[in-house]
């Protein structure tokens, strides 16, 4: 079993101010404050590998996850934003009385981004990514920093929920989803989702006490 802990990149300067999408944008000093909490957070996990989308927000958030663990970040495309085509890096407040946002909020499985991607397209190659990513490492816990969409695309997958229902989850900046997925096919699971509290490696179970054993 593989424990996929999935990381929103931390803030830019245009983070909730603009649609975003494939741009060179960097980390600001909030977002590195952010990414630097969220790496404490995964201290104490024993990540074997740390993967992450090339755009300069998610590959500065891994480096500094991969930092306390001693890991190169691997690079992978797969991994990367929606291509929003013409809407990249467009001011959020103008593109949101457009005709065609209300049907990404509600029909997002319709939409293709002018000059871009579908979602359907976008969900699709993260979860072949994924499954390259569990297929490479069958055990063990491994950091993925993606974006939001893909994120809550993926967990939209894993849950076997349709992605027009993808826009009723909320990814926050720097936060931590956990699924645990296997290479051969078995049942995924949800163990956390958009998460910003500290992340251990769990505990080992008890077993429950017999009846009639007495405690010391």
């Amino acid at each position: 079993m593989t424990t996929l802990v999935l990381v929103r990149h931390a803030t830019t300067a245009s983070t909730g101010k603009r649609l975003g999408g494939r741009t060179t944008a960097s980390l600001d000093d909030a977002g590195r404050a952010q990414a630097e909490a969220a790496a404490q957070r995964l201290a104490d996990l024993p990540l074997k590998a740390v993967y992450t989308s090339p755009l300069p927000r998610t590959l500065q958030t891994a480096q500094i996850v991969a930092s306390l663990h001693r890991l190169d970040v691997r690079r992978d495309e797969g991994l990367l934003e929606v291509e929003y085509g013409d809407w990249t890096d467009r001011p959020l407040r103008p593109l949101t009385r457009t005709k065609r946002w209300p049907v990404i909020q509600t029909r997002p499985s319709l939409v293709t981004f002018p000059g871009g991607e579908s979602i359907r397209a976008a969900q699709l190659r993260a979860v072949d990514a994924v499954e390259s990513i569990v297929a490479r490492h069958r055990r063990g816990a491994i950091a993925v920093v993606s974006h939001a969409d893909v994120i809550k695309a993926l967990v939209s997958f894993y849950l076997g929920q349709p992605l027009d229902l993808f826009q009723r989850l909320h990814v926050s900046p720097a936060s931590v989803t956990v699924l645990q997925l296997s290479a051969d096919g078995g049942q995924p699971v949800l163990v956390r989702f958009n998460d910003d509290g500290p992340l251990r490696r769990p505990a080992p179970a008890r077993a429950p006490a017999r009846k009639g054993a007495r405690r010391g």
